[in-house]
């Protein structure tokens, strides 16, 4: 007997193995060993906890970097993108963490409201994301109060590249602020001019508060700004404290309430 296989033995095996490994397809599966398939998966960095690592700016690139954010989305994310922005970028993480764009709600005094400036308000959540010593927040705002703004200009201007008249609001509010210099410049509020003008204006707030910033950084900053007047003076009666009692405020009184006393 030989141990030969036949030629019509070896055709009938060869074709019963291409219909198992066809059977085997069809069936969902496959007698050939699977490739190795490897999954990888980004692992959130921690998010610290509050007050964040400030690390020191150059003063000019945020001004910069505000004046251009503020024709994007306003005033209030002009600010806050200006400083939180080039924290992304020189720091990196936990501030790429932060997305800027939330701040846009900001503009003109919250949605146009005309309420608390959005360069302060973007100003001020910036500088509480990286410090708990509010006294720095009532620097920026009540400087804001007594300069006399715009007094910078940007390399290379938006709507207008003119010197702009200049005023002093006396008030953190936008409604004031926008007011008192369309008065003192003669432009109407929805000119080329005012825009440019709160463009600047919102780069000066986010470079003063990046100054106050560095200087807290270096261990220097050192609160300056008193209230006025006023504000004593009324608030010995009508603040928290006085036989009347019903103000809870330290922004200039007389402003809007020139003639309260006829005394």
């Amino acid at each position: 007997m030989t141990e030969e296989v036949s030629r019509r033995d070896f055709v009938r095996m060869a074709g019963a193995a291409i219909g198992g490994i066809a059977l085997g397809a069809v069936g969902g599966y496959s007698i050939l060993p699977a490739k190795e398939t490897i999954i990888t998966q980004d692992v959130p960095l921690e998010v610290p906890e509050h007050p964040w690592v400030y690390a020191k700016l150059d003063v000019d690139k945020v001004k910069e970097r505000a004046y251009a954010a503020y024709f994007e989305h306003g005033c209030s994310y002009g600010a806050f993108e200006g400083i939180i922005g080039e924290l992304q970028d020189t720091v990196g993480h936990p501030f790429t963490s932060m997305p800027t764009i939330m701040s846009k709600y900001g503009k003109g005094g919250t949605v146009g409201f005309g309420t608390l400036c959005g360069a302060l308000n973007g100003a001020s959540m910036a500088m509480n994301l990286v410090s708990t010593d509010l006294n720095m927040v009532t620097e920026i705002v009540g400087e804001y109060t007594e300069t006399a703004y715009p007094a910078w200009k940007p390399v290379v201007a938006k709507k207008t590249d003119d010197d702009l008249p200049t005023s002093v609001s006396g008030s953190p509010l936008c409604h004031v602020s926008v007011t008192k210099w369309c008065e003192a410049s003669g432009f109407g509020s929805g000119s080329n001019e005012r825009k440019e003008r709160c463009g600047r204006l919102t780069a000066e707030v986010a470079g003063r508060t990046v100054e106050i910033l560095n200087g807290m950084a270096d261990g220097t900053f050192s609160a300056v700004f008193a209230n006025p007047d006023s504000v004593t003076g009324c608030n010995g009666c009508h603040g928290d404290d006085g036989n009347v009692a019903n103000v809870h405020a330290k922004s200039d009184c007389v402003q809007c309430h020139a003639d309260a006393h006829d005394n």
